[in-house]
């Protein structure tokens, strides 16, 4: 049976053989025509899509958001309210400025009428009453801290214990001020006066900043990104969503440094989209970069771009492909690049002459993905050989195979 596959393999061998050899026992060699015709040179890269005018909604106030009246693309109106903040912090604040300002004015009657023994002494207890009630303010949120740190406790439960130090804190302090104005003093009463339009002004301060809870959109759009739920607890200038102009977009395409100098503003592109299979958008390059970042191991220039999008069946957000065409010849001498060779410091092609092979240096122009443009070193109608497995070189007799 070993005679058998023997013979098998020879007779594959032999069929092998007999293919690449061709007629007269010259190797099968494919060639591929020089041709003329209209050559695109291109760039192919990666872009990330967004709107050419769009802008952030922000939480107005740090707080929990009670209400939200968005959805991913809604459209809003410039300055419409889409939703509430509640802060417990802010309505600490305005206890804490009420209470500074009825300190205040007791302050200024005391300086005014002077005060009786009684009046000190109740002062005196109300005092030490305080100091207590600030030591146990200051030893809860102390723990507060730690357990936040451990997301043992919320944010605003720490909230809650720093507005209530604030405000034990005012209460001791503005009884200390009351013992100081006693006697009917001219200037203390003048002093007295002065803090009270202080404590007016920031308690007026802290109601208008309470009262600020209101979502609104600082653009008219369409909501292409929702980056919390109603009820979230947001600091002060969180985002809250985007929205923006989904008529005109704009690419960010990233350019590797050395195909920069191929791309000016001007020149058209076309974008593809994975998730939309044989779908082109059209765009024209606006901005060229300004500076080359390190992405990985590439560097790259960030390219601006404008897309056109009608139907708005490209959304903001998409990762897309991005072909620029940089330069088109018409009427060039064009051959396939897989038929060029690099060989003793040169561009080289192999071509056909009288059934044996010429090697030709060329001089090469525009290229795209497939194709090569030929400025000298080649005729039209000539046959250039492509990749083969057979050993190519000068004086070669070979049997062509058209492509």
């Amino acid at each position: 049976m070993r005679w058998l596959a023997a013979l098998s393999l020879l007779a594959v061998a032999g069929a092998g053989v007999y293919w690449l050899m061709g007629r007269g026992g010259a190797p099968v060699v494919p060639f591929a025509k020089a041709t003329r015709g209209r050559l695109e040179s291109t760039l192919t890269t990666n872009a990330r899509i967004e709107p050419s005018a769009w802008a952030a909604i922000r939480a107005p106030m740090a707080g929990r958001l009670s209400s939200l009246s968005l959805a991913l693309g809604g459209s809003v109106r410039q300055g419409q309210t889409v939703g509430h903040m509640e802060s417990d912090a802010a309505r600490a604040a305005v206890v804490s400025a009420e209470s500074e300002l009825e300190q205040a004015r007791a302050a200024v009657a005391l300086a005014t009428r002077g005060a009786s023994p009684a009046v000190r002494a109740e002062l005196d207890g109300s005092l030490e009453t305080a100091r207590v009630e600030e030591a146990n303010a200051a030893r809860r949120l102390k723990n507060l801290e730690a357990l936040v740190a451990v997301q043992a406790a919320t944010r605003a439960e720490l909230d809650q214990a720093a507005g209530r130090l604030a405000l034990v804190r005012a209460t001791r302090e503005g009884v200390q001020k009351r013992l100081a104005a006693l006697g009917p003093d001219e200037p203390e009463r003048a002093s007295a006066l002065a803090r009270q339009r202080n404590a007016e002004a920031a308690l007026a301060l802290a109601r208008s900043l309470a009262t600020r809870t209101a979502v609104t959109s600082p653009i008219a759009g369409t909501v292409y990104s929702l980056a919390v739920k109603q009820g979230a607890v947001l600091e002060n200038g969180a985002t809250i969503a985007e929205a923006g102009d989904l008529d005109a977009l704009r690419a960010r395409i990233q350019v590797d440094e050395p195909e920069l100098g191929r791309v000016s503003a001007g020149m058209p592109v076309a974008f593809t989209w994975d998730a939309q299979p044989g779908r082109t958008w059209n765009g024209t390059v606006e901005k060229l970069p300004v500076q080359i970042v390190t992405e990985g191991a590439r560097h790259v220039g960030e390219v601006l771009c404008r897309v056109d999008n009608p139907g708005r069946t490209l959304p903001a957000g998409a990762n897309v492909n991005a072909t620029i065409l940089s330069k088109i010849v018409e009427s060039a001498l064009i051959v396939p690049r897989e038929a060029l060779r690099r060989e003793e410091g040169r561009t080289v092609v192999y071509v056909l002459a009288s059934g044996h092979l010429e090697r030709r240096a060329i001089r090469t122009g525009v290229a795209s993905i497939t194709h090569v443009e030929v400025l000298d070193g080649l005729r039209e109608g000539e046959q250039v050989a492509l990749p083969t497995e057979v050993p190519l070189q000068p004086g070669l007799a070979v049997t062509p195979e058209a492509r």
